[in-house]
């Protein structure tokens, strides 16, 4: 008889009594308010856990059975198919779990790529990091700090996505160059995307699909991507056996061993929840923030002030997702939105943000995918718009920026 069968002949139980006490009078009233508590108490999710699988999963690609194809796509295998969420039915939050170890795999697979494919390097953060504080990390090209002319700063949103990343879902279930920057970054730097190599690139408004030409060469920018997600560390958090100070030997015998008695009777009711609450044994972290960077904002500020102020760029573009974007927002900027209407149709807006056109599809994760091409062209029409004016002065705000601005 499995623990879920049991958990559900007792609540049926409970339910049965209810319905009799509350026929009866006051005394039966008060046995109904104190089942009621009891129902209160007990939670339901936390209890089925314990018909769960172990929560173990493989830490590689290979031990899920799973690998990018050569178009970027994840696939099985042995079957060649599309990853599967429900791996076991009525089991979500174990599913979900596997999906979270394998999204971490990813997030790794990502940082590969763009120190292998886009030839990044990794940047600690802090700058002055010691070597036991926690520490981040946002990766640049070789030029991202010397290149005179364009640098280009690329900021995902909020959520498990890290550098490098869009969006997560649109890795797993589509493909690399929706999901990741990649694209974006080898467009930069110079370099034909992740599956694109003798395919066709652009956008074809009627079927929605990318269709053209994938290399355009070098477009001359340095590239600097930022990891604002990235905000703390996480450590298991170690038992501390509570002891009576030295000072308690003063205290009466019968005192001190009442002060035992009840410690013992709390260690004895925190186990015993425990073991429902946590039947897996799940280990308990602690947050370590990292020093300037605990916060996408401070993020945003943290590398605005150590490097893009400090760059030799005299044009910095910023390509930001989602949240990201609320860091720039009040920069000239130009936002694609997710919309029915075909790319680059203006679209309306409330806010008195910056102007708002059609990103060619109504998903908001791909929303950066989908404008690709029309944000490399708008950063191309604007350095030419500037460079046919009168040149100003390059003026840094870094040292005015308040954290409320962000």
């Amino acid at each position: 008889m499995s623990f879920s069968f049991v958990i559900t002949l007792i609540l049926l139980t409970i339910w049965i009594n209810m319905a009799q006490l509350q026929q009866g009078g006051p005394d039966e009233k008060e046995k109904t308010t104190a089942l009621k508590d009891l129902l209160s108490r007990i939670d339901l999710d936390e209890l089925m856990k314990k018909d769960e699988p172990p929560l173990e999963f493989p830490d590689t690609l290979e031990g899920f059975e799973y690998s990018f194809n050569e178009k970027g796509q994840l696939r099985h295998i042995k079957t060649g198919e599309p990853f599967v969420f429900n791996y076991r039915e009525d089991l979500h939050r174990w599913n979900q779990k596997r999906y979270e170890a394998l999204g971490e795999i990813i997030t790794k697979y990502v940082y590969e790529l763009l120190e292998k494919e886009c030839h990044l390097k990794k940047v600690t953060l802090p700058v002055d990091a010691t070597e036991s504080e926690p520490k981040s990390f946002i990766f640049m090209s070789e030029d991202a700090l010397t290149n005179p002319d364009k640098l280009m700063v690329l900021i995902h949103g909020n959520g498990v996505v890290r550098a490098g990343q869009w969006a997560r879902r649109l890795i797993i279930n589509e493909d690399l160059d929706s999901g990741t920057q990649i694209p974006y970054i080898k467009r930069a730097i110079g370099g034909q995307f992740w599956h694109q190599g003798r395919e066709q690139h652009s956008v074809d408004r009627e079927e929605k699909r990318l269709t053209a030409p994938c290399s355009w060469g070098q477009e001359g920018y340095g590239v600097i991507v930022l990891n604002p997600n990235e905000n703390y560390i996480e450590v298991e958090k170690t038992k501390v056996q509570v002891q009576l100070s030295s000072d308690s030997s003063d205290e009466p015998a019968e005192k001190r061993e009442r002060k035992d008695k009840i410690q013992k009777e709390t260690k004895k009711r925190r186990d015993f929840y425990e073991k429902y609450r946590n039947p897996q044994k799940e280990k308990e972290t602690l947050q370590l923030y990292i020093r300037d960077n605990g916060s996408p904002e401070e993020h945003a500020i943290y590398v605005w002030d150590h490097f893009i102020a400090e760059s030799a760029a005299e044009n910095v573009f910023f390509v930001a997702h989602s949240y990201g974007g609320l860091a720039f927002v009040e920069l000239n900027c130009c936002n694609w939105v997710s919309s029915s209407e075909p790319l680059d149709t203006s679209v309306e807006s409330m806010l008195p943000d910056c102007p708002r056109v059609s990103a060619g599809t109504e998903r908001h994760e791909l929303t950066s995918w989908k404008s690709f091409p029309s944000v490399f062209k708008f950063f191309s029409e604007a350095s030419e718009a500037k460079n046919s004016s009168v040149k100003l002065a390059p003026t840094r705000r870094s040292n005015r920026i308040k954290y409320e601005e962000l």
